[in-house]
């Protein structure tokens, strides 16, 4: 079973909330999906074949496939997804959503199926920072609405320029331009783009901050979060986790 996103579709949904809810289907067994675009290698647009690749993508392919539904999937910024959710205008998202209390209180979460935290990133020819205590007085990137911009927030505040940008690769681009002295983001994406993009330019530095959990977003009170839940277990009893792991990542976790 795929389900996938022609490059037509993503063109006509990009950053945009608006609309979703006509997308329905009289199927209940259809659901609204949402992802964000640009959170490699979880969910990315491969180019030749205008479909949403990546990570995120497989894992809830073969959930829904398992869990008995079938989806339409659109895209949207990250910082829309929640509020989208939230209010019903789609049924699930999953784009390496952090599982967090705030969030809890508005949406459900499947089970946690990604543990993740936070990394420094900086050009490949800075020596200075090793860990979050040296970005004080530093210009830093990271994405709106993330748990990384709320991070540094909390412990930074006014001691650093913190810049939210709205994609993943227009902050890693500010990195590489000078704009930005360092990227605070989610350690996988940040590692990705390391060994891909900014091989030889840029270097993650320090430890693993805030150790956290993705799980996939559901409207409170939604009938598919025990079976994706079933779903998800039985993916990582019989080994299909780790092959989709492997296939994105190398290793599994």
């Amino acid at each position: 079973m795929k389900h996938h996103l022609t490059s037509a579709a993503l063109a006509s949904t990009l950053a945009l909330g608006i609309g979703l809810s006509g997308l329905a289907s009289a199927d209940e067994h259809v659901l609204r999906a949402v992802t964000d675009p640009s959170f490699v290698p979880f969910e990315m647009m491969d180019q030749e074949t205008g479909e949403m690749v990546g990570f995120d993508m497989d894992i809830l392919a073969e959930v829904a496939e398992r869990a008995g539904f079938e989806y339409n999937l659109q895209t949207m910024d990250f910082n829309g997804i929640i509020p989208a959710v939230q209010t019903g205008n789609v049924d699930v998202a999953i784009a390496g959503i952090t599982i967090t209390e705030e969030r809890a209180e508005i949406v459900d979460y499947s089970d946690p199926y990604y543990d993740s935290g936070l990394k420094i990133l900086v050009r490949a020819n800075n020596d200075e920072v090793d860990e979050l205590e040296d970005l004080k007085g530093l210009k830093i990137g990271t994405k709106v609405g993330s748990t990384s911009y709320d991070f540094l927030e909390s412990n930074l505040g006014d001691e650093a320029d913190i810049t939210p940008y709205p994609g993943s690769s227009d902050m890693y681009m500010a990195l590489l331009g000078g704009s930005v002295d360092a990227v605070f983001y989610d350690a996988p994406n940040v590692g990705y783009f390391s060994q891909t993009r900014g091989e030889d330019r840029v270097k993650v530095v320090g430890p693993l901050y805030e150790g956290q959990q993705y799980g996939i977003v559901f409207v409170k009170g939604s009938e598919w979060v025990e079976p994706v839940n079933e779903a998800l277990a039985a993916m990582k009893e019989d080994g299909t986790y780790d092959e989709i792991h492997a296939k994105w990542f190398g290793s599994s976790e």
